[in-house]
């Protein structure tokens, strides 16, 4: 598994192209700029790694433990902890083998690395999208439950549920692994982070298009008991702070990664990007720290799924 000094060589050669890094490096030496780096241990990387691993397999158990959790909706929360999971999985996994080797406990064959490094590559893209995708989908199902409640159950079917979950899953890994064999061709980058602002605009439309509809119902409900400027401000400012809290996690952790791919694409040479790409493990460090906050957005803010939690802690099956 090859490693570029400090740089982890995670999805596919991101961080060590050729027509990229080298000359960064000089460009850097030329014109003297000094660079922000912050430093991720292989020590936090697996206790990040671990924490997401342990809570979201903690997740995938509680839902399917309880049969009242096997609705649409918990369908696709069971699947981001899934994937969520996954990436965290893969990066443990990788960072093991990377400690393992630089102390010279694990000895194999330079293909049997390159194999293994290309298929923890496919996992981890392919998580990662499917994870984007399963948060975008939880976005529609509830849009769907505020603005179609009454036709709600016979739009968004648990068969319907399941195929777009097989789809997703599908799609995300064929486009990994299109990605992987083909990391450093400037279209697939830019797929990639048009993908990301998508999900991005999907969610804050949806998201905020389901406020103010929550807005006019507070409002509504405040003119038959003629308080309408209290509450109504009220909730509309509660709303919001669970909304920029929401999408403002949702962008910290995921923007960083997608604005490297971005800068791959616009200035691979330039001290400056430079720079930004040398805190390429910083970005990847935030992806599993939303993999860590996803639970506790989507999963452990319903009663039953915590009931359901604390019988499975307590081996209660």
């Amino acid at each position: 598994m090859a490693v570029q000094g400090s740089q982890r060589r995670l999805l596919g050669s991101l961080n060590s192209t050729p027509t990229a890094i080298p000359q960064l490096g000089l460009a850097a030496n030329q014109t003297g700029a000094r660079c922000l780096e912050v430093s991720i241990s292989d020590g936090l990387f697996l206790s990040l790694g671990l924490v997401s691993l342990v809570e979201n397999a903690l997740v995938v158990a509680t839902i399917a433990k309880n049969r009242n959790l096997h609705s649409p909706m918990y369908c696709f929360i069971c699947c981001l902890a899934l994937s969520d999971l996954l990436v965290s999985g893969s990066n443990v996994l990788e960072t093991a083998v990377i400690l393992l080797l630089e102390a010279g406990a694990l000895v194999a064959r330079a293909a049997v690395l390159q194999q293994l490094d290309n298929v923890i590559d496919v996992i981890t893209c392919s998580s990662m999208l499917s994870s984007l995708c399963f948060l975008g989908a939880i976005a529609v199902d509830r849009y769907i439950s505020i603005f179609y409640a009454l036709r709600y159950h016979s739009i968004v079917t648990l068969p319907r549920a399941r195929q777009a979950v097989a789809a997703i899953w599908v799609a995300s890994v064929v486009f990994s692994t299109l990605f992987i064999a083909y990391y450093d061709h400037v279209a697939v980058l830019l797929c990639l982070v048009v993908f990301f602002l998508a999900m991005l605009v999907l969610m804050a439309v949806l998201y905020v298009h389901m406020l103010a509809r929550a807005c006019q119902h507070a409002q509504g409900i405040a003119r038959l008991h003629k308080r309408q400027r209290p509450v109504h401000q009220g909730f509309g400012l509660k709303g919001a702070v669970t909304l920029t809290i929401l999408l403002g996690i949702f962008f910290l952790c995921w923007g960083p990664f997608f604005l490297h791919l971005t800068l791959i694409v616009l200035c691979p040479e330039h001290p400056t990007c430079g720079c930004i790409f040398k805190n390429f493990n910083l970005f990847l460090a935030l992806i599993i720290c939303n993999a860590i906050i996803d639970p506790l957005i989507y999963a452990f803010h319903s009663q039953e799924l915590r009931r359901t939690l604390k019988e499975v802690l307590t081996c209660s099956w």
